[in-house]
């Protein structure tokens, strides 16, 4: 029998984001964020569904930190609302924002879990949005200047910062499709929101060296890899595949440690593809001292010349079984991305900042419990599988459960769950459902309990 064994100080612990979670998005001082902006503008969102109350997290955090302490996570990690320390992106700082990320810190640490705190997980402030957002080059200073506020109120305690989360979810959904904040859909705006994330990324890095945060913790980006398969050996299936690699997988990760783009964007984008001055390649080439992997499926792609710009088509695998947000389960994958970063980028250390499944779950616990077969199998096949990537020879140090709490969806609003802790959003009680108990007897048995 396969041994699962887990090291003494390996990171077991759940993700969340802001917006998805907190509620309370414009109290004690906060400032609007273009999440505000998009879910109140009829037709964005299911339902027009937006996260004004969400999981009430705001106000119930210490009960949420609770929770994690009976699940027996040893880390934590969420996102900080820029808004609530910037209410206007840049300025005047809101003390009371900082306050709250402050309670929650020390509520973590006196139950033993270790913070993990993102500074972006999409939701950007508003008014930054009206003076052009990710499209004007002065944000990588407006985020180097919340990034430091954040160091200095948060550094003596936090040891693990991530610049951004999801990148390529910012520009792919926000500038090019239009289906996320902030609603742009627009060819020629992609190239120019990448490049500033990322130089916005690598000003971050710059100043966390310069402050006391740097002599304690350690700083570095998470991205989501989907590896991708091509649905023949045919040329152009072939080719496909690099320009749906490239523009997903290598976007982000090339410019961050080889200081270049991948040749293929520029075959994507055609005329809209910029050329970037050296100095911005050198700033967002910083050293960071780990990459979090955010990996939930994988695509099978196949040349179709009409999907215009990547020119690609996702082919459904029906021999396997789909969430409900339509993805393939493949865990084969997630050990294959994972060597795959080891080869192109060099062995660094590497944590899963999320994994994990929506399926339906009934709105209402059933005899007090929310029963969730599919997503158990999904978390025993894919710590298996990190395992997998450990046995040969990747540094991974860590595993992020997505998500703690079942949350807001962005444009899907609350009809896709994924928490390992059922929220009812009529009277906000949380259960702890079987994959969080499963979750938990993996975490007792440091993974032991994967074998059976």
């Amino acid at each position: 029998m396969d041994s699962y064994r887990f090291p003494d100080d390996f990171l077991w612990g759940a993700a969340t984001s802001a917006y998805q979670i907190e509620g309370s998005p414009t109290a004690d001082g906060a400032g609007r964020s273009i999440w505000h902006r998009f879910s109140h503008t009829p037709g964005n969102t299911y339902f027009d569904q937006t996260g004004d109350i969400a999981c009430d997290h705001y106000r119930r955090y210490k009960d949420d930190v609770g929770i994690m302490s009976e699940l027996g996570l040893n880390s934590y990690r969420f996102s900080i609302a820029w808004g609530r320390i910037y209410p206007e992106g840049t300025g005047g700082v809101n003390k009371k924002g900082i306050d709250f990320y402050s309670r929650l810190v020390d509520a973590l640490l006196q139950k033993g879990i270790k913070p993990n705190a993102t500074l972006f997980h999409w939701d950007l402030p508003e008014a930054l949005d009206d003076r052009g957002g990710w499209l004007n080059r002065d944000i990588s200073d407006w985020f180097a200047d919340y990034a430091a506020t954040m160091f200095d109120a948060l550094g003596d305690r936090v040891e693990m910062w991530s610049t951004l989360n999801e990148p390529w979810v910012v520009t792919d959904g926000g500038y090019l499709s239009g289906v996320l904040a902030p609603g742009h859909s627009n060819l020629f705006e992609p190239p120019v929101a990448t490049h500033n994330l990322l130089r916005a990324h690598g000003s971050a890095v710059e100043r966390f060296r310069s402050t006391k945060a740097a002599k304690k913790g350690k700083i570095g980006i998470v991205v989501n890899l989907e590896p991708k398969y091509p649905a023949s050996e045919s040329p152009e299936d072939l080719a496909a595949v690099r320009r749906a690699d490239a523009y997903m997988n290598r976007q982000f990760l090339d410019p961050v440690f080889l200081g270049k783009y991948p040749a293929e964007l520029r075959e994507i984008f055609g005329e809209a593809w910029p050329e970037w001055p050296d100095e911005d390649m050198r700033l967002i080439k910083q050293p960071i001292d780990f990459l979090g992997v955010n990996y939930y499926t994988r695509k099978v792609e196949r040349y179709h010349p009409e999907h215009i710009p990547l020119r690609t088509k996702h082919v459904p695998q029906p021999q396997h079984i789909e969430t409900a947000t339509n993805w393939e389960v493949f865990p084969e994958a997630l050990t294959r991305v994972l060597l795959w970063v080891n080869e192109r980028y060099g062995k660094l250390p590497v944590y899963i900042t999320e994994n994990g499944a929506a399926f339906y779950d009934s709105p209402h616990t059933i005899d007090g419990r929310i029963e969730d077969p599919l997503r158990v199998e999904y978390y025993r096949q894919h710590l298996r599988a990190a395992h997998e990537a450990m046995k040969k020879g990747v540094d991974l140090r860590g595993y992020y459960a997505w998500s703690l709490l079942d949350n807001y969806e962005w444009s899907h609003g609350y009809s896709k769950r994924f928490g390992i802790v059922h929220v009812d959003y009529e009277t906000q009680q949380r259960t702890i459902k079987s994959s969080g108990k499963y979750y938990s007897s993996v975490i007792r048995s440091k993974g032991d309990i994967l074998s059976k």
